[in-house]
């Protein structure tokens, strides 16, 4: 693997690279691309595919990747930019890309301005929350998590976020009913350390997931565009943001193993099946629905 540091205006973006470029298999570029999960969430996926040159890379202000341009808050259009200019920088021609989670959403914006960079995108579990039928309600959900983190510290903000993502089905009275969660059922931390400045408990990254794609862009590229569902997700947030992405698009999910995480091997905790996932990728890029 080599790593490489891109110098733009706004930042300087660290990306690897593993494999030959120009890819010795004849194949482009895998692209592999998340948000806040930088490049160390795709070690294990990256190594279930030794055949294929992959790249991976930490967003602007995550990981290795230093701002320079004042800001932090998330946007999908800045990180698109981003992208697109990393692609440029490997000069080895158009990608494919597997992006998860604000990833999607940032590959979604990338085929929408610059639809030559990808020839086919599999954006796994975009979360897109205002697209679901619940819209109003999710946004408030979302807010209760940064209300949380504000108030109470980094466990009692992650408690919510997970108390928000695990819950099955639309965001009702029921939900904002409960008490809060307590980190401690977690086995997180309850004491505050005083930071507020995590990129997925903030309100650093809502305009990742309050973004709309432009389906009419996105439809005009030539990019093959599929959204991957886990099939553990259907009935939480995200599953369903991902239905809805797929409608917006005018098809329908591809279900994919496991959950959100489902390409991890345990890394971050609780584990996907990455050997399995890996083997459904690998079908979706060479073709199968």
């Amino acid at each position: 693997m080599e790593t490489h540091t891109l110098t733009t205006a706004g930042a300087d973006l660290v990306y690897d690279v593993r494999g030959p470029l120009p890819a010795s298999d004849g194949r482009p570029p895998l692209f592999m691309i998340g948000q806040p999960m930088d490049a160390t969430g795709f070690v294990s996926l990256a190594a279930r595919f030794p055949e294929r040159t992959v790249i991976t890379y930490d967003p602007r202000g995550l990981g290795r990747s230093t701002r320079k341009d004042g800001q932090v808050d998330h946007t999908p259009h800045t990180q698109a930019d981003d992208v697109h200019a990393v692609i440029e920088a490997l000069g080895a021609g158009p990608v494919e890309m597997f992006a998860s989670s604000g990833g999607a959403i940032t590959a979604l914006a990338v085929v929408a301005a610059y639809p030559a960079d990808i020839t086919t995108l599999v954006a796994h579990e975009p979360p897109l929350i205002t697209l679901t039928p619940d819209g109003p309600a999710a946004v408030r959900a979302r807010a209760g998590v940064r209300d949380a983190y504000e108030q109470r510290g980094w466990g009692a903000g992650m408690a919510a976020f997970v108390a928000m993502t695990s819950w099955e089905g639309e965001f009702t009275d029921a939900y904002f009913a409960q008490p809060p969660a307590d980190p401690a059922a977690f086995g997180m931390p309850t004491e505050d350390d005083g930071s507020r400045d995590d990129p997925l408990l903030s309100d650093r990254s809502w305009a990742v997931s309050s973004y709309r794609p432009d389906a009419a862009a996105i439809a005009a590229a030539p990019t093959r565009v599929v959204i991957a569902v886990g099939e553990e997700s259907k009935d939480v947030q995200t599953g369903r943001t991902s239905v809805a992405t797929a409608e917006l698009l005018g098809q329908q999910v591809t279900v994919f193993p496991s959950h959100h995480g489902g390409f991890l091997d345990g890394e971050f905790g609780y584990p996907g099946k990455p050997d399995e996932f890996a083997h459904r990728l690998r079908e979706v890029f060479d073709g199968a629905s």
